[in-house]
This record gives C-alpha cells, sequence and structure tokens, in this order.
C-alpha cells in the first residue's frame, strides 16, 4: 500500500498523477458505498434511493423541487425513486403549508433508522481518514473536493458546511 504521508509530488499536474488522483476518487467511492449497496440491495432498494434518503434526512421537510436542484436528476427518475421509497415508509409526502401544491420530504422513523444505518459505515470511514490525515489535510481534502464541484453549485453546498472552529 502507498504511504498517503509521503511527501507530495511537486510536479502533480502532470497526466500520470491527474490520472491517478481519479483512480484514488473511484477507489474511494467504491469502498465508501459498498456496505450501504449491500444493505440497500436486501431492500431492492439502490444508490439513487440512498442519495435521497440523505438529502432528505439532512434537509428535513425539503421540497422536491429543492431536492431535484441537488440531486441534478429528472422528475421522472425522482418519482420513481420517491414513489419506492414512500411505498416502502422511510419517507413521508406532505403538503406545503402556504402553497399546497408543493411537496415537502420528510424521514420517517423507519427511514431515519435506514438513513443512520447507511452513513454509519461510511461515517466511522471519513472520521478514520480524517484521523489519520489531520486537520490540515482535511482542510486540503476540502478544498479539492469543492474545486471538483461545478462553480456554479458551490455555494450551494458550502450552505452545509459545518462552521471553522478557531
Amino acid at each position: 500500500m502507498t504511504d498517503i504521508k509521503s511527501p507530495v509530488n511537486p510536479l502533480f499536474l502532470r497526466d500520470e498523477e491527474l490520472r491517478y488522483g481519479i483512480e484514488l476518487l473511484f477507489y474511494a467511492y467504491r469502498d465508501f458505498t459498498a456496505e450501504p449497496d449491500q444493505m440497500l440491495a436486501k431492500l431492492g432498494l439502490g444508490r439513487a434511493h440512498h442519495r435521497v434518503i440523505y438529502f432528505v434526512g439532512r434537509n428535513p421537510r425539503i421540497s422536491v423541487t429543492e431536492l431535484l436542484r441537488i440531486l441534478k436528476i429528472t422528475k421522472q427518475s425522482l418519482s420513481r425513486v420517491l414513489g419506492d421509497l414512500i411505498r416502502q415508509g422511510f419517507i413521508v409526502q406532505r403538503p406545503g403549508t402556504r402553497d399546497r401544491r408543493q411537496r415537502l420530504l420528510e424521514l420517517t422513523d423507519k427511514g431515519k433508522a435506514l438513513e443512520c444505518e447507511l452513513s454509519e459505515n461510511q461515517r466511522q470511514r471519513v472520521a478514520r481518514a480524517y484521523r489519520e490525515a489531520g486537520a490540515e489535510a482535511v482542510e486540503g481534502f476540502r478544498t479539492v473536493l469543492l474545486g471538483i464541484i461545478d462553480e456554479t453549485n458551490r455555494d450551494q453546498v458550502l450552505e452545509g458546511k459545518p462552521p471553522r472552529r478557531a
């Protein structure tokens, strides 16, 4: 295994270095999603369901419109996934208080339990990696991830960022 604390190659913008970074992202994502994927498969659900559960859990009473903006998927795709989650009792959908046409989404107790179960392994993975890397590396990692996100979406992502510790 490569030592992740080895000095950074000063030629980090060379093609091979960039490709290595891309590979690391692919491998990290594979392992980051493996356990939740197995849990979801037992319920007949997939990653799209996981993303909806996660963001509805993080944003109780989120509107369908806002969820579509976050996920960047079609209404048709969300409708299918949401229908599955509502039928299985993980999410409830209620009309808005001001605009009855608005649909607000919230996890049920069953949905909250599933979200917690799906995210626990991921939280542990991220916590372990953060501890091993240290605060400076974590800040650098966040900077790199934000740099990968389309500039037009960064403000939206930063809204959910935890406050900096002084």
